[in-house]
């Protein structure tokens, strides 16, 4: 979240707890020093997004600009040797990578992240749909419709020509659509909770004779500590 939100929760006397992802509190983190050191940030990422916004608010403003597309990259008028660029955590690993060659080729000097920015769990659920796309008829994509991650599952799955749905939950399913499939793809956005992936498998094998299978996929293992503020 912006700066600004936790100063106005301060100046307002309330209590406030920040459950910023800390992959998220990483680059805001990064922004902080890559300003400290006088460079002007290109951050790659969705206009509007909240974790955008966030990010732009932990700067002065005027010392970052944001980068969308690889036009944006074009038409960019800046002197090379002073830049750094950082990326939103849940974006396409695709469509980062040809954004991010199209930087260094324009900014030969351009400062590059220590480490990937983009969430383990979003480059994780991207290979996936990946691996399992040319098996599937059909992909739902479990997630909220403001979720960055979860559109760009759907866009993975679209792009290897596989027709894909963003759902909340089960009944969002869209069975005229969905048809007769032999094979179903599900997937879901990084912070979808399991109990909606089983709701829309039910739902499924409730109108289907279903055969589940668990794709494999890389563990996942990382522990986040929660806010100070709410372990007792």
């Amino acid at each position: 979240m912006p700066k600004s939100v936790p100063a106005a929760a301060r100046d307002r006397s309330l209590s406030y707890v920040d459950a910023t992802c800390p992959l998220v509190s990483k680059v805001h983190r990064q922004a902080e020093r890559l300003i400290d050191e006088g460079r002007h940030i290109l951050f790659i990422g969705h206009a509007g997004h909240p974790e955008v916004m966030g990010t732009f608010g932990q700067v002065p403003e005027g010392s970052m600009t944001l980068i969308e597309t690889v036009e944006d990259v074009a038409d960019l008028d800046l002197p090379d040797g002073n830049l750094a660029f950082l990326t939103q955590t849940t974006l396409s690993v695709d469509d980062t990578a040809s954004i991010v060659e199209a930087l260094k080729a324009k900014f030969p000097e351009i400062r590059v992240p220590r480490s990937e920015d983009i969430c383990y769990a979003t480059s994780n659920r991207q290979a996936a749909v990946k691996a399992i796309a040319a098996e599937c008829e059909r992909m739902l994509v479990i997630g909220a419709p403001n979720s960055s991650n979860s559109l760009r599952l759907a866009e993975v799955a679209e792009r290897m020509s596989v027709p894909a749905r963003l759902i909340e939950r089960a009944e969002d399913i869209d069975w005229d659509w969905l048809g007769h499939p032999r094979t179903v793809g599900i997937t879901a956005g990084a912070s979808a909770p399991e109990v909606l992936v089983r709701e829309v498998i039910d739902a499924i094998s409730a109108h289907f004779d279903v055969r589940e299978e668990i794709a494999d996929h890389t563990p996942e293992r990382m522990v986040f500590k929660l806010p100070r503020e709410l372990v007792a």
